[in-house]
């Protein structure tokens, strides 16, 4: 999955946002009551949209469901003024019943599609692992393991590099079917 610069930038301070509000100076986790109180402050929010989305976006925490991951990964490499339209990603990016009440207030503003979709993309990115942090987690296991995973030449299975491929492949489909130009 190849990361845009603009999300590769958002995706620890989202992060790092849903920590604060994860637990209190005792420990407790307190997440769900600090989220519903964030819930209820939109009219403050809706000022930070532009300046601060991180901040803003973690009121849709577990509000999305991606029923076409290999098509959010491509949405994830663009800027956002290469996004599409909100409603052209109804199949890709799905609300549950109490974020699309919430997604109305955000789609009355101007840039409330793209509001969302950045949301939508920082809580897809805190539902994977860090490519970083996967990628150095990978190396270690391959320094740990005792061949078992190799081929009779001694080299690694290369399969998750095919199904890349086609996860890739199948997004710039996608992408294309979306009026943008293919990308060689």
């Amino acid at each position: 999955m190849s990361i845009s610069p603009f999300f590769h930038e958002l995706r620890s301070a989202y992060q790092a946002e849903l920590d604060d509000l994860a637990s209190d100076s005792e420990g407790k986790d307190v997440l769900r009551q600090r989220l519903a109180a964030k819930r209820k402050e939109v009219d403050f929010l809706l000022q930070m949209v532009e300046l601060c989305p991180e901040m803003v976006a973690v009121v849709f925490h577990q509000g999305f469901r991606f029923p076409q991951p290999v098509l959010m990964d491509q949405l994830l490499s663009l800027e956002p003024d290469d996004f599409p339209e909100w409603d052209s990603l109804e199949n890709v990016i799905q609300l549950t019943p109490w974020a699309q009440d919430l997604a109305k207030v955000f789609l009355k503003e101007p840039s409330g599609g793209r509001f969302l979709i950045v949301a939508a993309g920082l809580e897809y990115l805190h539902g994977k692992a860090d490519p970083a942090q996967a990628a150095q987690a990978a190396a270690d296991d391959d320094h740990e393991e005792d061949g078992e995973d190799r081929d009779a030449d001694g080299t690694f299975e290369h399969d998750d590099n095919e199904d890349a491929r086609t996860r890739e492949e199948a997004g710039a489909d996608w992408m294309v079917e979306q009026g943008f130009d293919r990308k060689d």
